[in-house]
């Protein structure tokens, strides 16, 4: 039997429902739903679909995790069945905040979803931020001053698209590129402009097919305590930058 067959059986029992009742519910012969729960046979997307919204478990929990070991009252279900995620709190009831290490950033795109692997991510409790999902981030290169690398960016989960809010900043995991922090804007219907607050970097598009998590910023935790660039220098950067774009212009206009 696969993790498949065995999760939507356990899912089945624990209902306390008949295959024939499930069956039902999602609008199949019976005898076409006992094959997926011994195994025999594995359902199309659709039918993958209306059982993951019965079961009320995404459809990647269901492919990839063995939920006997999942505890339900940890779990926090989100808008259109997407996924569950894990939520822990401390003694005095606030939510503990997964920390993504540099050393734990590479296997995210993979365990994002995986309730095993958020156990394993180190916790921090940070009761000012209020209800909500947070998770903290690293920051890699210098693309959004003040922020360094090697500071975390803590970031409240957006469940709808629709929340994101022009010209906020947000962690953003997409399936080609993983992890960044940037500045978005929604001026297109499919794609997001991604912006860095450093000029010196173009903004770029980004599908929302290619999108798997958007987390807006609440904080940020630094051990920098660098004193920021003069106004003086940021002109002098803006000036570079400008004359860049100008050359690129007259480099189209002459090809």
């Amino acid at each position: 039997m696969s993790l498949f067959s065995e999760n939507i059986k356990y899912l089945r029992i624990k209902k306390e429902v008949s295959q024939q009742f499930v069956a039902d519910a999602v609008n199949i012969p019976r005898p076409r739903y006992a094959k997926y729960e011994d195994g025999k046979n594995f359902p199309p997307p659709e039918i993958l679909l209306s059982l993951s919204r019965y079961f009320a478990m995404s459809i990647d929990l269901l492919l990839s995790v063995d939920v006997r070991k999942i505890p339900m009252g940890d779990l926090l279900k989100l808008e259109n069945n997407r996924l569950l995620l894990p939520i822990t709190v401390d003694p005095l009831g606030n939510n503990m905040i997964e920390v993504v290490t540099q050393k734990a950033k590479a296997g995210y795109l993979n365990g994002y979803s995986d309730p095993e692997y958020i156990e394993s991510l180190q916790q921090i409790s940070l009761p000012f931020l209020g209800p909500g999902k947070h998770r903290g981030f690293p920051v890699e290169g210098d693309s959004m001053p003040p922020h360094e690398p090697g500071s975390i960016i803590v970031g409240k989960y957006v469940e709808r698209l629709g929340d994101v809010m022009d010209g906020r900043t947000y962690i953003l995991i997409t399936k080609s590129e993983g992890m960044v922090y940037k500045r978005l804007n929604k001026n297109k219907k499919n794609t997001l402009v991604v912006e860095s607050d450093n000029r010196f970097y173009p903004p770029y598009e980004v599908r929302v097919s290619d999108i798997l998590e958007i987390w807006e910023y609440e904080c940020s935790i630094g051990r920098s305590d660098k004193k920021s660039e003069s106004d003086d220098t940021d002109d002098v950067k803006g000036m570079f930058i400008e004359l860049k774009r100008e050359i690129r212009e007259v480099k189209k206009r002459l090809g």
